[in-house]
This record gives structure tokens, C-alpha cells and sequence, in this order.
């Protein structure tokens, strides 16, 4: 059988095995390949112990109890930039539930395979040969889809909790399922969780937002009891009823906001944000014998405070937490349409930042699809989204020009008065018809031009030029509204 291998991959394996060694491929690598994805990374195991493989490679580091060298191959492809190997191996107990209490260098590859994770990452491939080794079925579980362990799962997942955690993300990532007695046995380890290390469950959480199936597999993580490990403020919205606009519980609602994002390919803080955006709607839950429903008031507030300690919490970068932290607390930005008005919309910009107001009407979107309402853009969304176009949009004015009021009367001895404004505003028609002249020679020579125009003349080009500057403010402001479809 031929497998596409890159040819620096080739030569790290063919090195090795031209000094006598033993070499597969092994893992992830091998299950793309057979999956028919690109692989993010390539994996080596030998026979080979640490020294003799650095003694292949001299440029090699050697940094790890495991026995993994870093082989530098000089690409440019940063997924073959560093190949790994690592020798064969053989596990002690897993006294932490998380790391073995000791590592041996084993000489055969079917105990290697024997310590590994799932069927589908137990797979060896001998490139030179074509050959596959499949001691375990991984094969027929990649054909069939399923996420199975290699042995007894209860036994794998006492050796290292974090697994429970990865199998649903590859549940996510692959499109797979998962076998009944290996979901079982999570249900029943799930607790050993609490040995794993908050960025440990943080980057597996990252993978499984930015996945196409996050909403399908967070809700099996609370059904097997691993969603307290994870986001555990997610759980308190679980039979939290909403108000007559929503068609789910605030558990099920921020799922499905956060999975629209992924529906639309959006950026992940924007699926963090989603996700995150109604946390505290359970905290700030009170009944209004008013409205005859329930009220959140300020859920916003309170959600971004519980937003930020929960993501602080898992270790994400600053900013990462600045910015999702921002987008829930403004994520209620026009909570009374009819009181919309530009100057509302650029303390909107202003306080979540002119780089986040696009993701933050997207949150919006997000929010609205998530209460079970199939229109991602009512009327008054399209209005708000086209008001903070025209709030972004530059001013058209005299501040344009290459030139000021105090250059003119500093290079010409004008004197200030009505003269240099009406000398800017005709500038200002001039560039307007072409841009080109916005030059500082070109200014000031036309300056020069216009000062010793009489004053009446001056006044008539220059209210000729606040006329222009109207009309293609008001031309394009028209553009905007029709861009949006709120004519």
C-alpha cells in the first residue's frame, strides 16, 4: 500500500532504519493518513533508545522523562519542522491519574501499542513496506467510526483521567461516535477529572469549541458527568426557563448560540463569548408580577465578572479573558430598540473597543439563533449594525486635508477670521472631486490661489464646498442603509 509521506519524514525514518533500527509511524499521524486528513503532526517510535537516536541526529534535542527527541529537519512547514521519536515503551502504575510512575525503554512494539489510548491511535505504519500493524482493530473502529479504547477502559482511564476528556474530542473533531462500554466507563470515572490540571482540560476544551460539533458533545459531557470538570457554571442553567422570547433552558440556549458560531465558522472567542454570554441568568433569575415573566437585570454585569474568574481560572491568555470577558458585558447593547440613537452606538464602540464591535454584533446574532428564532437578522439589528457603520465611518471634513487653519495663516500671514475657513471648504471640494490633490504642494499652492480671491468669491466656493461635503455624507450614508437593508 502507498500513504503520502512527506519526503523529510522519509528521510528522518529512512536514517534510522539505515543504522539498523526499527522505525513506524505511530498515533495520530497514522489515523489521519487512514482517515484521509492532512496530519497536524508526524510521530516516530523505534526500537532505538534516546542516545542512539541523538547519535543519528546530533542537531536533536532531548528534553522529557518519556524518551522523546526533537528532530529538527530545517522545513518550513511547521508541521514537519520538528519530527518526534520516541523510543518503544512500557508504563508503570499511574499513581496520579495522570502520568506513569515510571518509564522504561521497551524493545517491541506491540507492548508499545498496548499502552496507548484509543484503537484508532494503536496503529504503526512501516512506510518502507507499505505495512500496517493493527494489533488491536483500530482499522475496522476508523471504518466503523468509533471511539474505543485499547483494553479495558476502566483500567485506561484510572492510568490517565485526561483520556475520558480526549475521547469526546475526537468524537468532535473526527465526526465519530462513542462505544457503549467506553462511554460507561467515563460515567464512572468522570470524578478522577479533578487530578487533571485546569490547562490540561483547558486545551482540550479550546479543541472541542473550535470543532464543528461543540454543542453535541459538551451536552455529553454533562450526561457523563464530565462538565463540572469543565465549564461547571454552564450546569446551573440546566431547567432554568426563560422569558416568552426564549424556546430553551439557559443551559440549552448558550449551547446553541455557541454552536452557531461554529455553524458560521466564526473566530473562537466569538464561541467562548457565546457560550459564556448568559452564565448568570440562573444568579439574576427574579419574577416580575408586572410582565408576568421573568427578568435577568443585569446579567451582563454579573456574567462578565463570573466570565473572567472562570477563564483566569483555566489559564487563558490575557487577552483572550480581556476581550470574551468585554463581549458578554455588552452583549445586551440594545436591549430597548427604540432607543438607539449614534451617540448610544459610539459609547458602544467605545467601550468594547472598535477591533471587537463586529464580533460583538455577532455574539448578537449568535444570541438571537440560540432562543430557537429562525432569523439571524431582524429589521432593528440591520439598523443597529448600519449605525455603527456610519459611527465608523470617517468624518467627511476639513480635518481630510493635507492642511489647517494655522498652516495657512503660519505660510501665507493670513489673518484669522472668516477667509481661512471659507478657503479650507473650497480646498475640501476640490479633493472631494479628486483625491490625488490632497497633497501639501498642491494645497498650498491653491491656497495662495484663493486668498487673493475677494472675499464674496471666496465665501461662494467655500459654501459650495459645505454643500458637497452634505451631499456625499448623505450619499453615503444611503449606501450604508441599503448595504444593510433598512431603507
Amino acid at each position: 500500500m502507498h500513504f503520502p509521506i512527506p519526503h523529510d519524514v522519509l528521510k528522518v525514518s529512512g536514517a534510522l532504519r539505515e543504522k539498523g533500527f526499527e522505525v513506524y509511524l505511530i498515533g495520530g499521524c497514522v489515523r489521519d493518513i487512514l482517515i484521509g486528513r492532512v496530519p497536524k503532526d508526524w510521530d516516530i517510535t523505534t526500537n532505538a533508545i534516546p542516545e542512539q537516536i541523538q547519535d543519528v541526529f546530533p542537531d536533536s534535542f532531548y528534553e522529557n522523562e518519556y524518551g522523546t527527541v526533537g528532530v529538527k529537519t530545517g522545513s518550513e512547514d511547521e508541521k514537519i519542522a520538528i519530527i518526534e521519536i520516541t523510543p518503544y515503551r512500557i508504563e508503570s502504575k499511574y499513581s496520579d491519574k495522570r502520568r506513569p510512575d515510571s518509564v522504561e525503554f521497551g524493545t517491541s512494539l506491540t507492548e508499545d501499542l498496548a499502552r496507548r489510548d484509543f484503537t484508532i491511535n494503536a496503529i504503526a505504519l512501516d512506510e518502507s513496506k507499505g505495512q500496517l500493524i493493527d494489533p488491536f482493530d483500530g482499522q475496522k473502529d476508523i471504518k466503523d467510526k468509533i471511539i474505543r479504547t485499547v483494553g479495558s477502559p476502566s483500567e485506561r482511564f484510572n492510568e490517565d483521567a485526561l483520556r475520558m476528556l480526549r475521547a469526546v474530542r475526537f468524537m468532535a473533531e473526527l465526526d465519530f461516535g462513542i462505544d457503549g462500554d467506553t462511554a460507561l466507563a467515563i460515567s464512572e470515572n468522570s470524578k478522577h477529572l479533578s487530578h487533571v490540571s485546569r490547562e490540561r482540560i483547558r486545551d482540550e476544551f479550546i479543541r472541542i469549541l473550535k470543532s464543528n460539533r461543540p454543542k453535541e458533545t459538551l451536552m455529553l459531557t454533562q450526561k457523563l458527568g464530565m462538565l463540572e470538570f469543565i465549564v461547571p457554571n454552564l450546569i446551573r442553567g440546566i431547567g432554568i426557563d426563560q422569558n416568552q422570547a426564549h424556546s430553551y433552558d439557559v443551559f440549552e440556549h448558550n449551547l446553541r448560540a455557541m454552536q452557531h458560531a461554529a455553524d458560521k465558522g466564526w473566530d473562537f472567542d466569538i464561541r467562548l463569548a457565546s457560550l459564556y454570554h448568559d452564565i448568570s441568568k440562573p444568579e439574576t433569575r427574579r419574577w416580575s408580577d408586572e410582565k408576568k415573566d421573568w427578568t435577568f437585570h443585569g446579567h451582563d454585569v454579573v456574567g462578565s465578572r463570573v466570565t473572567r474568574k472562570a477563564l483566569q481560572d483555566m489559564h487563558f491568555s490575557r487577552e483572550t479573558v480581556e476581550k470574551v470577558s468585554k463581549l458578554v458585558r455588552w452583549h445586551m447593547f440594545f436591549s430597548d430598540p427604540e432607543q438607539v440613537t449614534l451617540s448610544a452606538v459610539r459609547r458602544i464602540i467605545t467601550n468594547v473597543g472598535t477591533e471587537n464591535i463586529d464580533d460583538l454584533l455577532k455574539l448578537r446574532i449568535c444570541d438571537r439563533i440560540g432562543t430557537g428564532r429562525p432569523k439571524e437578522q431582524p429589521f432593528r439589528l440591520r439598523k443597529y449594525m448600519a449605525m455603527v457603520d456610519q459611527a465608523l465611518r470617517d468624518p467627511i471634513s476639513v480635518t481630510m486635508l493635507k492642511t489647517d487653519g494655522n498652516r495657512i495663516m503660519d505660510k501665507f500671514h493670513a489673518k484669522p477670521g472668516p477667509k481661512i475657513g471659507f478657503t479650507l471648504h473650497a480646498l475640501l471640494e476640490e479633493v472631494l472631486d479628486d483625491s490625488k490633490l490632497n497633497t501639501e504642494a498642491y494645497l498650498d499652492k491653491r491656497t495662495e490661489e484663493l486668498l487673493r480671491m475677494p472675499e464674496s468669491a471666496l465665501k461662494e466656493l467655500g459654501e459650495s464646498g459645505k454643500k458637497k461635503r452634505g451631499e456625499r455624507e448623505d450619499k453615503e450614508i444611503q449606501e450604508i442603509m441599503e448595504k444593510h437593508h433598512v431603507c
